[in-house]
């Protein structure tokens, strides 16, 4: 079974996308079978791999996860683009803006994006996904299918803050997520370290 890793922050420009594409390829020329997954809408992964014009992708992630919703059957690599770079893309585009409003209408519209990457777990070493820089339905999606977080950070004192709220939101992603358990104690305890690390000031940078 593949590790499934997000790429987050609220904060956007801190390289979540430069991130996501370099440890995917990296992971690739080590031999692992890679998928990236583009949950932004501004398609930044989808561009920095040579797709200029993201909106052009007649099949993104906004199908995939609009064909779950819909019950409808999805083909084996349905979306998917091989790159040369040896990794695999499930692009996006503002077409994911769309769908984000549609599911506020949705019953367990968190887990939509998790039902389809289990699908895809046995088939890749790792899933990486670029997230999008908020804390809405999108990113709570890719938390809940998530084994794991890696938050790029400016070294500042307001950036590192910020992450308060970030920490926040994994508390209650770990509530609502099937496999909450299993990892409530390494996240709570990372959680519970950088708030008391936040709370002596710049300490967190010495």
């Amino acid at each position: 079974m593949g590790k499934v890793i997000s790429v987050a922050n609220q904060k956007g420009g801190v390289a979540k996308s430069t991130t996501t594409l370099n440890l995917g390829v990296g992971l690739a020329r080590q031999g692992k079978k890679v998928l990236l997954i583009d949950a932004d809408p501004q398609g930044s992964l989808t561009a920095s791999l040579g797709y200029v014009e993201p909106d052009d992708i007649g099949t993104t992630l906004a199908t995939i996860m609009m064909n779950i919703i819909n019950d409808e059957e999805i083909a084996e690599e349905e979306g998917i683009l091989h790159h040369e770079e040896q990794v695999d893309l499930l692009p996006a585009n503002i077409e994911l803006s769309a769908l984000e409003v549609t599911m506020s209408n949705v019953m367990s519209r968190e887990l939509i994006m998790k039902e389809y990457i289990d699908t895809m777990r046995s088939r890749y070493d790792y899933i990486l996904i670029d997230c999008m820089p908020s804390l809405g339905m999108m990113t709570i999606n890719a938390l809940v299918a998530s084994d794991m977080v890696l938050i790029p950070v400016q070294a500042a004192y307001l950036p590192v803050k910020g992450l308060q709220q970030l920490m926040k939101e994994f508390e209650q992603v770990i509530k609502i997520s099937p496999q909450g358990d299993a990892y409530d104690d390494i996240r709570m305890e990372y959680a519970n370290m950088l708030k008391k690390q936040l709370a002596k000031g710049n300490k967190v940078f010495s």
